[in-house]
């Protein structure tokens, strides 16, 4: 069935977005106009829940479980009970459950803007490869689906507003020649801007057929967020980060994080809880989370310690492992890790071996283009003040000017997460996988990094980077040579640095950049095959005018043969 399409006062302001899916059970996400109950009709099942308030807007995440493994069956939203999704001539939705039998696959890419899709916006940004990667579904249903879109960061961004009507939205509420200018100011801005990055209708549909798995970077708050204890300081000090912060983490909770858990995840989850408990007693009215969500995102920012945004996902006999690499750092000056002590545990007890793969989504790659890593390591180096106080400014300014922040930046939590990865590499977390793959984005180029000969370290398993960025978001031309010589050219001159430089220690387990980069507006495959992995990355491309039809070309192709 189809309904209206979706206009200013559709009850269904966005969404839906189809989340968390396992052999038995999914969730699907959604943003209404108003206090309403929510139910997903599918196979002739019907599940419900109740919106909650956040500021004046309305969701719901209707939990639907009992479901068949490898079952494949649309879907339609109801609104207080009436049909509203799918929108007239628009494709079906689906819920595709994981089938044991059937080898698993998955996308994943980072870094995409808003923008138009015609020519004066491909100008600008680019062909959007999340979008060419649905229209290459639509049009071919019987294409093989993947299981799970990983989107690793970035997923909107608060610091930059190119967007009118965003613009538009920002100032009929407020000046923008007051801080924080043009930058997003609180939580109704942040509910904008996601409407607004999700809304176009193709990218809309695939959110909504597609299970997705999401983790912040930066963007999602501000560019170089907690880069260093001196960055922080500085933030905390402007008479509007404050407000900021507490409004990105809860619009991330709302938009992104509750859609990242298992059902048994969000009734342990503290401020979901509520949402179940209160439907469950059956209590009038709607349940407004403002209060709870701001307190749980002030405390997050100030005690990372006390909350987790790092989830895990099961693919088949796979493990996705993703990690949030920004708001857990551990920032003093004299232990600087990409992970604090609480979350370097949960890491530590959750890899483990048994699986088939393991991939670790970090939205910052760990294993950089040897020639940054040292250049990173160095100015961590000096940053920290190993060549005095004078050189340390210097370095500081030099890491956020250039973003130098990886892990290369942090480098006792890059040692100490090598060594977990090379420990279940060897077999002594249970048995090796075949391969261990990091999953990232950040850095607008994409490349695939491996551990050279893993065997001579006693290691079992491939040991891999794989990067996908951006997915909207070109580079500039002249940072783009830079980069190709960090990876290729500049290697030995780095090395041959920092072996002079006793305070940035080489890498206990070398690395190479084997094929990239690449500087395309990029999606990348991944596919499990009866016997290693295949990695294909793809763009969008636009013959002539005809903007409403992307098709992708294939950019490379890297097949991960079991180690032997």
């Amino acid at each position: 069935m189809s309904h209206p399409a979706a206009g200013d006062d559709h009850p269904l302001v966005l969404g839906p977005l189809l989340r968390y899916v396992d052999a038995t059970s999914a969730t699907v996400w959604v943003r209404t106009a108003r206090a309403a109950s929510v139910s997903v009709r599918r196979a002739g099942r019907t599940w419900s829940a109740p919106t909650f308030g956040v500021h004046g807007s309305h969701y719901a995440l209707v939990v639907c479980e009992g479901l068949e493994p490898g079952s494949d069956d649309p879907y339609e939203v109801l609104v207080d009970e009436e049909p509203e999704w799918p929108l007239e001539g628009a494709p079906p939705s689906r819920i595709r459950t994981l089938d044991p039998g059937r080898l698993p696959s998955f996308a994943f890419g980072s870094c995409r803007t808003t923008g138009s899709h015609d020519a004066e916006g491909v100008a600008e940004h680019g062909v959007d490869a999340l979008r060419s990667l649905g229209v290459a579904l639509r049009d071919d249903p019987g294409a093989g689906w993947p299981d799970l879109l990983l989107l690793l960061g970035d997923q909107v961004y608060a610091d930059t507003t190119p967007n009118p009507q965003l613009k538009e939205f920002m100032r009929s509420r407020r000046s923008l020649k007051e801080p924080p200018y043009e930058e997003i100011k609180d939580y109704p801005e942040y509910d904008e801007l996601y409407r607004l990055t999700w809304a176009e209708p193709v990218v809309r549909w695939l959110l909504s057929t597609l299970p997705s798995a999401m983790i912040f970077d930066d963007h999602d708050i501000r560019d170089d967020w907690n880069t260093s204890w001196a960055w922080r300081r500085d933030i905390r000090a402007t008479s509007w980060w404050q407000e900021r912060i507490v409004s990105g983490l809860a619009s991330y909770w709302v938009h992104q994080h509750i859609g990242n858990l298992s059902p048994a995840q969000l009734a342990r989850e503290e401020v979901y809880r509520g949402v179940l408990e209160h439907a469950a007693s059956g209590a009038a009215g709607e349940l407004d989370l403002t209060e709870a969500l701001e307190a749980l995102a002030t405390r997050a920012d100030a005690e990372p310690e006390t909350y987790r945004w790092s989830h895990t996902r099961e693919l088949g006999d796979c493990l996705l492992v993703v990690l949030d690499s920004r708001a857990a750092r551990d920032l003093q000056p004299d232990h600087r890790s990409m992970l604090d002590p609480v979350e370097t545990r949960w890491l530590d007890d959750t890899l483990r071996g048994g699986y088939r793969h393991v991939f670790v989504g970090t939205s910052l790659p760990f294993l950089l283009p040897p020639g940054l890593h040292d250049f990173e390591a160095i100015d961590e180096a000096v940053a920290q003040g190993a060549y005095g106080r004078p050189f340390a400014h210097l370095g500081e300014q030099l890491r956020r000017s250039v973003d130098l922040e990886h892990w290369a930046a942090f480098n006792s939590g890059f040692d100490e997460v090598f060594e977990m990865v090379m420990d279940l590499a060897r077999g002594h977390r249970g048995e090796a996988p075949d391969s261990i793959t990091f999953l990232s984005g950040d850095v607008h180029n994409s490349y695939f990094a491996e551990v050279s000969d893993v065997g001579q370290y006693g290691a079992r398993s491939r040991v891999t980077q794989a990067v996908c960025s951006p997915i909207r978001n070109p580079m500039p031309r002249g940072v783009r040579v830079m980069m190709s010589m960090l990876a290729r050219s500049l290697v030995r001159p780095m090395r041959w640095l920092r072996a002079r430089s006793e305070r940035a220690p080489d890498p206990a387990y070398p690395w190479t950049v084997t094929e990239g980069p690449w500087f395309d507006n990029n999606v990348a495959l991944c596919r499990v095959l009866p016997t290693g992995l295949e990695l294909t990355w793809v763009t969008g491309m636009v013959e002539g005018t005809d903007h409403d039809h992307p098709w992708l070309r294939v950019v490379s192709t890297v097949r991960l043969d079991p180690p032997g």
